[in-house]
């Protein structure tokens, strides 16, 4: 499963990393990171949700840290993950959407976009990297989308990872086929196969630090799921914003398989030090389940695109129930997994986001800082009957976005247009107060610009011909 060559090729890689490692093998923790596909912030009965059940999670969630202000930093797939394993801004390695950066009716777009880059490049040290350094095996179990093979990026092992950004090698019923994880049975489940290879993997590995990345296919359309789990759903009262049934059985039976990752956890003597962190890549698809009160959802830089559920559980270092209202984002897992397994500080290697460790232990606080997105690309809606975008043509047009304390500030670079929220006291974005506060507007775009300035950050200004206003 492993290949040698590349495992040789990127241990020269790694070298470029100086992880001391501190603690000796039966000390250093496991890290579980599970990023699930496309699942929103309020997509967990533990987040509100009074139609979708997951028992499973919201056990994992009270024996650990929850964040109430935790982000995703993009709003959609590849970038967001690109962004995850790198630990770095969109500006540093160029992934900004998935395909093309043109996306939506020539006529209704207005500038030419930057160009888009597909893939982090070989030589952009990830997660997988600093794990190996660190004397972890690594491994990746399900969707990768950030290049053509994880084995290139850091990782050991890969099962079901390529570059395709969803389950499109045969759905989530078998039979199917993807990367070391062939079924040629019927009727097997995906996201419960996933679930199997990486508890064999567990068992195979439960003697020696282990870092397992498990990126879910699910709950990323199509929407496929068991039909038992779908009747039950169609004949339980559901809410407005959370209706479809068979979304609501892909949720469940994620739950489920969340569950037999703890249960295994707890089995081998492994769950008390264990680091588990569990979100999701983006916000929840608009037209299948809505996040509210945030506003709008997949794709869009208001808060139901890019507000996250994460809980982090770590029973050796972390208080079960414990709350943090700061700001945290993707990019911050990197540096918490580099700390947590005892590394040191990085050669060669630029982290943007920050170790969220002593928040974890209660320990210490962050520095105060913001947090940036900049997506200087087109995406186009899914639906005209989300009135929740700026528009329902597109669910992105060019622009950047700055969080610093309670405050929200958009730029739109086609009108120049400035959007800015108080999200204590407007967490879904209705009310834009910019022209009351004028001094917090120039506060929040003089932060944006001088990160843009910092990050080399492209901005689209050439004029599209094909525009028609």
């Amino acid at each position: 499963m492993i290949n040698r060559w590349r495992f040789y090729k990127l241990s020269v890689l790694a070298a470029l990393l100086s992880v001391s490692v501190l603690a000796s093998a039966a000390d250093k923790p496991n890290i579980v990171f599970i990023n699930v596909d496309d699942l929103g912030w309020s997509d967990l009965s533990c987040q509100g949700s009074q139609y979708y059940q997951t028992p499973h999670i919201d056990k994992l969630a009270s024996q650990g840290m929850t964040f109430t202000n935790a982000y995703a930093p993009a709003a959609n797939c590849a970038p967001s993950r690109a962004c995850v394993l790198t630990g770095q801004y969109g500006p540093r390695h160029g992934v900004y959407t998935v395909t093309n950066s043109d996306r939506g009716k020539a006529k209704d777009r207005k500038l030419v976009p930057i160009k888009n880059t597909l893939h982090i490049k070989p030589d952009n040290l990830t997660i997988g990297h600093a794990m190996k350094a660190a004397g972890y095996v690594t491994a990746t179990m399900g969707k990768w989308h950030v290049s053509k093979d994880p084995l290139e990026n850091g990782f050991d092992i890969n099962i079901g990872g390529l570059q395709r950004g969803g389950p499109y090698s045969g759905g989530y019923h078998s039979p199917f086929s993807y990367p070391n994880l062939v079924s040629k049975e019927k009727d097997e489940y995906l996201t419960d196969r996933i679930t199997s290879e990486a508890i064999e993997f567990m068992n195979k590995h439960k003697e020696k630090p282990f870092f397992l990345y498990i990126p879910y296919y699910t709950v990323h359309s199509p929407l496929q799921a068991k039909a038992d789990k779908i009747k039950k759903y169609k004949n339980k009262k559901s809410t407005p914003e959370h209706n479809n049934a068979t979304y609501a059985a892909m949720i469940e039976s994620l739950d489920e398989n969340i569950g037999r990752l703890m249960a295994t956890l707890d089995k081998l003597g492994l769950a008390q030090n264990t680091l588990v962190l569990f979100t999701s890549d983006n916000g929840g698809v608009w037209k299948t389940s809505k996040q509210w009160p945030l506003r709008a959802g997949k794709g869009a830089y208001y808060e139901g695109g890019i507000r996250e559920p994460l809980f982090v559980r770590w029973p050796k270092k972390i208080k079960a129930g414990s709350i943090s209202d700061v700001p945290v984002s993707g990019i911050d897992f990197f540096p918490t997994f580099v700390e947590a397994v005892g590394g040191k500080q990085l050669k060669n290697k630029i982290l943007d986001g920050v170790s969220l460790l002593p928040v974890l232990t209660n320990k210490g606080k962050l520095k105060d800082r913001a947090l940036f997105w900049h997506f200087p690309i087109y995406l186009q809606g899914y639906t005209k009957s989300n009135t929740e975008n700026r528009d329902n043509k597109f669910r992105t047009r060019p622009g950047s976005v700055v969080r610093y304390g309670d405050f929200k500030l958009h730029e739109y670079f086609e009108d120049g247009a400035l959007e800015l929220y108080n999200l204590k006291k407007d967490i879904g974005e209705k009310n834009n107060i910019a022209k009351r506060n004028p001094q917090k507007v120039h506060e929040l775009y003089a932060k944006l610009k001088a990160w843009r300035a910092k990050m080399g950050a492209p901005v689209p200004t050439e004029l599209n011909p094909k525009y028609k206003p």
